[in-house]
């Protein structure tokens, strides 16, 4: 019997030995390895969310609140002086020309008796009084037929750009003295342009080179009127240039040295001309 009771109680020490070495081993195991996660379904809610109105990109700044300001008062001086208006530019009418111009201008045959257009244009300008700035001032060009006796024949109007200037033009022409008689003997027919302004002086006619002959007009020397027989037309000038150079020597009168205002105009017409051709 005490046998027994041993072999049991040894048995009995192990089976509880054993028992408590598993039940400290799942503990420690559970303390080293985390818990496993527990899956949950995922829930959406399809809920409509309100309406909210849209923001614009660049939101506008408010506006600053309006200052009332008070204009400045002016206060004019009675004591102060007033701005000067400005004064229309003048120009006094040139003076007629002289009795001795006259009788230069009745012999001079070149250029389609040149010194009496010149003259007779310079003695309507001085007739129209002062130029001045504004609607006092403007052109007017004419159509003249002076007889051979230095009457007039005819005037027409061309254009103009002031009926003030075209008038005062008019009223010249007709209260023009007596003229000599044309240099050549016969009927001058010319146009002439009358200039009214307050800038412009006029531009004197050079005569120095008078006496040259004109140069020669161009003839194209195959042109064919389509009818004829063609044939080589001879270029003009090429022969009688230099007989007509000789006669012009032999005619040209004493024309004498030239005025220092009609140097000065004549240069300033070359350069305007010849310096407007490299622009």
């Amino acid at each position: 019997m005490p046998g027994v009771r041993i072999s049991f109680l040894v048995a009995l020490a192990l089976s509880l030995g054993g028992h408590a070495g598993l039940l400290a081993l799942v503990r420690f195991q559970g303390l080293t390895s985390p818990p496993a996660a527990v899956q949950v379904p995922l829930q959406v809610d399809f809920a409509l969310a309100p309406a909210q109105p849209m923001k614009p990109a660049h939101p506008a700044r408010p506006a600053p609140p309006e200052v009332e300001r008070q204009k400045p008062v002016r206060v004019l001086d009675a004591n102060a002086p007033s701005a000067p208006e400005k004064t229309p530019a003048t120009l006094a009418a040139p003076s007629a020309p002289t009795a001795e111009e006259w009788q230069l201008a009745a012999t001079y045959t070149l250029k389609n008796s040149k010194r009496y257009r010149y003259n007779w244009g310079q003695q309507v300008r001085s007739m129209m009084g002062t130029a001045v700035e504004g609607e006092r001032q403007g052109l007017v060009r004419f159509r003249i037929e002076i007889a051979s006796d230095g009457t007039l024949a005819r005037a027409d109007v061309l254009w103009s750009t002031s009926d003030t200037v075209e008038k005062l033009a008019l009223q010249a022409i007709r209260a023009m003295p007596p003229l000599p008689p044309t240099p050549t003997g016969k009927p001058l027919v010319f146009e002439k342009t009358v200039a009214l302004l307050p800038f412009e002086t006029g531009w004197p006619p050079i005569y120095k080179n008078d006496c040259l002959p004109d140069p020669a007009t161009f003839k194209n020397p195959f042109a064919w009127n389509g009818g004829s027989s063609p044939r080589r037309v001879q270029p003009a000038g090429s022969e009688a240039a230099p007989s007509r150079a000789t006669a012009a020597q032999s005619e040209c009168p004493d024309i004498g040295p030239d005025s220092i205002e009609a140097e000065e105009k004549d240069m300033e017409r070359q350069f305007k001309e010849w310096g407007s051709l490299g622009k």
